[in-house]
């Protein structure tokens, strides 16, 4: 009796089975849907990997060219080669041969050089050192640096660091040569005058600071002045700290001063630019290989200032594009001194395990209105030359300015 209950619940688990298949069974066009799309999925695969192995060959034969031209040199050549520097000089060969005036390679001490000027800090004693006449001389020394600390002054000539003597070293070299780890000391030796000096400095993180300010008094009037250098990756919070305490001193004007500043990072003007128009106004544009972006503020509110921007010659990429946001969305905004650079591309840099850096064009940038400055630059509304060896120090460019914003000159 037991095994008769068994057999008929076995049979019926068999059945229960049966239908929940039946149930679940595709009909015949959802079957012919997978197969179609089956053998279409599969098509595009093979198509890709086709393709994948065309460009993957032809990338392999093209590499191994490369690798056997190295390889033939390093075995026949009949000199000793060094590897690093060939190497360095195929690299360099290929960015080069893009003839573009603005794609580089650095070498490892020139990458980190490069790197210090467009991340605003470095590790360093704080010192500014300049190559004249054979001399390298202490141009300039931050405040609170490790080098002010222990007494080194702006004009003593580098004689001596560590126990290398400079005389005979590149900039580059020398500099190399000063910086360091964090917290490492170094040994400098200067010529003061007529006698020697030296100094044990500790290296520490050392800010560059690329943001000045000020405020201009004039009558009624008060003006405040920003001098930015550069577009380093900490140039947004200095200039947005020295904004606010501006702001707190109630100025009736702005002058932004970007003479001689060759640019730097897109980011950092773009964030400046968010403090002065809202969300509706495009700051600039990109293309890249025909297809265009506009890039608009996320700032939220314009402000209603007179505001005067300064630049020269040497006002290039970052700073053109500040100051054309001004000059195509601000009414208000005056361009003074002279026409600008007109570099109308972007840069990427790419870091190689050696240390050493590619510095390569990747876009164009476009100004609010879709324009292309390259080689061209930015003319200002007031043409005002400045020749600060004829000029006795005095800076008409900034005077022009001023005259502008308190209204004391009639044009």
């Amino acid at each position: 009796m037991n095994n008769l209950k068994r057999k008929k619940e076995m049979f019926k688990g068999k059945e229960r089975g049966y239908k929940s298949f039946k149930k679940n069974q595709f009909n015949i066009i959802e079957v012919i849907i997978l197969i179609v799309v089956s053998i279409v999925f599969g098509m595009v695969i093979g198509i890709s990997l086709v393709y994948q192995r065309k460009i993957s060959s032809s990338f392999s034969l093209e590499a191994s060219e490369i690798v056997s031209t190295y390889e033939n040199i390093l075995d026949s050549y009949y000199e000793r080669v060094d590897k690093k520097v060939l190497m360095n000089s195929a690299i360099q060969g290929m960015i080069e041969s893009l003839d573009d005036p603005y794609s580089s390679y650095f070498n490892s001490i020139q990458s980190e050089s490069f790197h210090q000027t467009v991340d605003g800090s470095y590790v360093g004693i704080g010192a500014t050192v300049l190559y004249q006449d054979g001399k390298f001389i202490i141009e300039d020394i931050l405040n609170n640096s490790p080098a002010s600390d222990v007494g080194v002054k702006k004009g003593d000539i580098l004689f001596q660091v560590g126990e290398e003597k400079v005389e005979g070293k590149s900039l580059d070299e020398v500099s190399h040569l000063i910086q360091g780890k964090s917290g490492s000391k170094v040994k400098i030796t200067v010529i003061r005058g007529k006698e020697k000096k030296s100094f044990v400095v500790e290296r520490n993180v050392v800010e560059i600071v690329s943001v000045h300010e000020k405020v201009i008094s004039e009558g009624k009037e008060k003006i405040g002045y920003f001098l930015i250098d550069d577009f380093a990756l900490n140039t947004y919070d200095q200039f947005k700290s020295k904004y606010r305490k501006l702001l707190k001193k109630n100025v009736t004007s702005y002058i932004i001063d970007v003479r001689d500043n060759p640019g730097g990072h897109l980011v950092q003007v773009e964030k400046i630019l968010n403090l002065f128009f809202d969300h509706k106004t495009v700051l600039y544009q990109i293309e890249s290989k025909g297809k265009k972006k506009k890039i608009y503020s996320s700032g939220s509110e314009n402000i209603d200032l007179p505001v005067v921007i300064l630049i020269n010659s040497s006002s290039a990429s970052a700073a053109e594009i500040l100051a054309s946001c001004f000059h195509e969305n601000d009414k208000k905004a005056i361009l003074v001194g002279s026409t600008t650079y007109g570099k109308g591309t972007v840069q990427k840099t790419v870091s190689l395990s050696s240390g050493a850096s590619l510095k390569y064009t990747t876009q164009k940038w476009l100004t609010s209105k879709g324009v292309w400055i390259d080689q061209k630059g930015i003319r200002p509304d007031y043409e005002v030359l400045q020749n600060d060896e004829e000029e006795n120090g005095e800076d008409f460019v900034l005077q022009k300015a001023i005259d502008l914003l308190t209204k004391r000159e009639s044009d």
